[in-house]
């Protein structure tokens, strides 16, 4: 004969087993006797014993042969722990708080506390425990209806329930099915027990309970249990410990012992004096544990990234790494199949976060804008090469209280940051400058100008239709710049005129394909529109992307894709795909290595140079958009590049005769406030790091300087297509790309509708939520107002 185990005889089931009313009558009497009395009964469901019983508990029996009686164990949800790029744990997130532990791992006073109360007879029936179901149910009736009623459930089958618990989720209607006071539940229950107590022995399916249940406050399992509770490992459990967990089982919310203490304590007494009376400890040692206190030395489960707050203001990069895992392809071919991944949990997250560097933006950031001042600022660093974020900061903290925000600013929208990112001003220009150079334009590429230049009647190039503005009359920051420029002096002085005229003369298509190579697009994730004042960064960028474009110029042309995460691996060991920078050339090293020598001008001897760097190669440009209400700086040293940004952090902000961390700005420039911000982060990331030069470029790439003075005779430029007569033309002639990045990114053929390099760029009025920027889609009066001094 075979055994059960519980050790009772069990005969073979055949083929030729009888099919007779009275085998009928002998498998009923063991299915009901075993699941409708022992589940429904108990459960206190009303069942149909007149007419109809019959039928439903015959058709029962026979869907009972029917079920599988294997359950497979679930994956129960546990926390994941995100990591800084040493291993150093920034937060943990889950869904559920659980903390899976093996039976030698749970103190032997837990077991027998949880045994004695939910089922005294467990390692001594099988499946169901008919003799303790028959008590309940004579206990249930007894009391008339009042009362609480008692279980008559096996610790097997309540391990069953949890288990659909536990794969309901936080879906309320499945939650609700999973534990319906059903007929048809009980009988799954009932087979799947008759499996489990088949394949397993008594210790293992009393350590599955114990890691799978509920303790209430956020605690699942034992072991999440008595940390919470008793800030202690479970194998460490005294006697009145584990009666007071023991007691929370039956009903986590009505005997939480931190909100109802007095209803804990006294179910904590009705599990002690059950002990006792199952023999598993004496009456006089319950009775002196009844006297106590609960004792409860509790600890918070800290969840989610906003603790990650406390490293140096980590609580944005958290939430942005959280955001990779739920929208990143590599983590699940969909939206369900990435939630589920990170609700299960049990990750060890690798991330590129460096703690130093971390240190240095969020300090830099925090002090450079102050909290509650009337705009914010958002610092982010990227290696070149690599592509890994090694920081991202912000002066307003995570949060939703005054004064706090769960706005990203570095990010695009998709990823947590503002609706349509910021305009980046000046610091676009390299880009057109990298272009030109790459369209075969030389550095000597002169062009003579005024203050201000009229391009109303004027069309450019775009990857589609020309596009044209009937407004735009670009000027420059201050009426004295007038004179004969360069790419060298343009850049290190930030002249709007010359940049407008090289846009013109290159097209807007090249520029727009190496921005689209270089991961520049609008937060919203849209391509750049393709209008005239596009080189004056009319465009709304997020921090991150031109940052990350900096960076290829420190890697001499090669562009990473940011990255976020090195490394996930599951609790097993298995580790998962993760996205990849997908480093590629994007143009010339020789292209990168004129414009890092251009762009060292500026802050030697431009508008950056209170953001230099005294102690190694540094580079960067400037920016400062229309009516003052973002200021940028953007540069990099061989090894890092970080963006700064500064605006309005609810609404637009003009930054005219406005306070700053307690300074007073008569008007605010790129190079004025977040110059010294990127200067004090980078000098905290990279002091004590190597300082790598730069490549010079080709001998003779940097001509000398033109003559400043040398000024047209009427102050507007004679050809707006080549330049003045004196010049030096030296691009070749253009022909449009055969297959353009991207398709032709919106606004590029609309002349009539192209943003203009000045005036008000704001749609009309509609809802906006707080911290967002508005995209440049109407062109307005005046002109350029994206240039600056510094």
């Amino acid at each position: 004969m075979a055994r059960t185990s519980s050790g009772s005889a069990r005969p073979k089931r055949g083929s030729s087993r009888s099919r007779s009313p009275l085998g009928f009558v002998g498998r009923f009497a063991a299915f009901v006797g075993a699941s409708i009395l022992a589940g429904a009964l108990v459960a206190g469901i009303a069942l149909p014993f007149v007419g109809g019983f019959g039928l439903t508990a015959k058709a029962a029996s026979e869907n009972f042969d029917d079920l599988p009686s294997d359950l497979d164990q679930p994956f129960l949800s546990q926390p994941s722990y995100i990591l800084d790029s040493e291993g150093n744990q920034l937060a943990m997130v889950y869904d559920r708080y659980r903390i899976l532990v093996n039976f030698d791992q749970i103190s032997p006073i837990m077991r027998q506390a949880i045994v004695a109360i939910e089922d005294s007879r467990f390692y001594e029936h099988g499946p169901i425990d008919l003799k303790g179901t028959l008590r309940a149910l004579m206990r249930n009736q007894q009391s008339g209806g009042t009362g609480s009623k008692q279980g008559g459930s096996s610790l097997t089958q309540q391990y069953v329930k949890n288990i659909f618990v536990e794969e309901a989720g936080n879906d309320p209607a499945k939650v609700a099915k999973a534990q319906a006071q059903e007929v048809s539940r009980k009988v799954k229950e009932l087979k799947y027990a008759i499996g489990l107590e088949q394949r397993l022995s008594k210790d293992e399916i009393l350590t599955r309970y114990l890691n799978i249940t509920f303790f209430g406050r956020q605690a699942y399992g034992v072991e999440a249990a008595s940390q919470r509770y008793f800030s202690k490992h479970a194998k460490d459990l005294t006697l009145t410990e584990a009666a007071t967990l023991a007691g929370v089982v039956q009903a986590p919310s009505a005997y939480d012992p931190i909100g109802y203490p007095n209803a804990a304590r006294e179910r904590r007494n009705i599990v002690l004096q059950r002990m006792a009376e199952v023999k598993v400890i004496s009456q006089v040692e319950a009775d002196a544990a009844k006297a106590t206190e609960l004792n409860l030395k509790t600890q918070p489960l800290p969840n989610g990234c906003i603790t990650a707050d406390q490293i140096d203001g980590a609580a944005f990069f958290c939430d942005y790494v959280e955001r990779v895992v739920k929208n990143d392809p590599a983590f699940g071919a969909n939206k369900g199949d990435r939630d589920r991944l990170w609700r299960e949990g049990g990750l060890r997250i690798t991330t590129t976060l460096d703690r130093k560097a971390q240190k240095a933006a969020y300090t830099a950031a925090t002090k450079g804008v102050l909290q509650k001042d009337p705009v914010a600022d958002a610092v982010v660093m990227v290696e070149p090469g690599s592509g890994r974020i090694k920081a991202m900061a912000q002066s307003r903290p995570y949060g939703f209280g005054d004064y706090e925000t769960t706005l990203n600013y570095s990010v695009d929208h998709s990823m947590g940051g503002s609706t349509y990112g910021f305009q980046t001003g000046s610091t676009f220009k390299p880009i057109t400058a990298a272009a030109a150079l790459e369209s075969g334009m030389k550095v000597d590429q002169e062009y003579s100008t005024g203050y201000d230049i009229d391009m109303r009647k004027e069309k450019f190039r775009t990857c589609g239709d020309a596009a044209r503005d009937p407004k735009y009359q670009p000027q420059n920051e201050s009426r004295s710049e007038t004179g004969t420029w360069n790419m060298q002096t343009a850049l290190e002085k930030s002249i709007n005129t010359y940049f407008v005229l090289l846009s013109k003369d290159v097209g807007l298509c090249p520029i727009a394909t190496l921005s689209d190579q270089l991961g520049v697009h609008q937060g919203s994730g849209k391509a750049l529109e393709q209008v005239p004042s596009m080189t004056l960064g009319a465009n709304t960028v997020a921090p991150m992307n031109m940052a990350a474009a900096y960076a290829a110029f420190a890697s001499r042309g090669v562009y990473c894709s940011p990255i976020a995460v090195t490394e996930v691996a599951k609790l097993d060991g298995t580790k998962l795909p993760v996205p990849q920078a997908g480093c590629k050339q994007v143009m010339k090293q020789s292209t990168a290595d004129t414009i890092n020598a251009l762009l060292k001008g500026v802050v030697e001897d431009g508008t950056g140079t209170q953001a230099g760097l005294k102690d190694r190669d540094n580079a960067g440009k400037t920016g400062t958009t229309n009516e003052r209400k973002a200021a940028w700086f953007v540069g990099y040293t061989p090894n890092l590049s970080t963006a700064v940004w500064i605006g309005g952090a609810k609404d637009d902000v003009e930054m005219v005769d406005i306070t700053i961390a307690g300074v007073r700005h008569d008007k605010v420039y790129g190079g004025q406030v977040p110059g010294p911000i990127w200067k004090a982060a980078m000098s905290g990331a990279l002091k004590g790091v190597e300082a790598p030069g730069f490549v010079d470029p080709p001998s003779g790439t940097i001509p000398s300087k033109p003559d400043p003075n040398k000024k047209p005779t009427d102050g507007k430029p004679r050809d707006q297509n080549r330049p003045p007569t004196g010049g030096t033309n030296t691009r070749p002639p253009w022909t449009p790309p055969t297959t353009p990045t991207n398709t032709t990114p919106p606004g590029g053929g609309n002349g009539g509708n192209s943003g203009g390099g000045g005036g008000n760029t704001k749609p009309p009025e509609s809802t906006r939520p707080p911290g967002h920027s508005w995209p440049p889609i109407g062109g307005g009066p005046g002109g350029g107002g994206f240039g600056d001094d510094g």
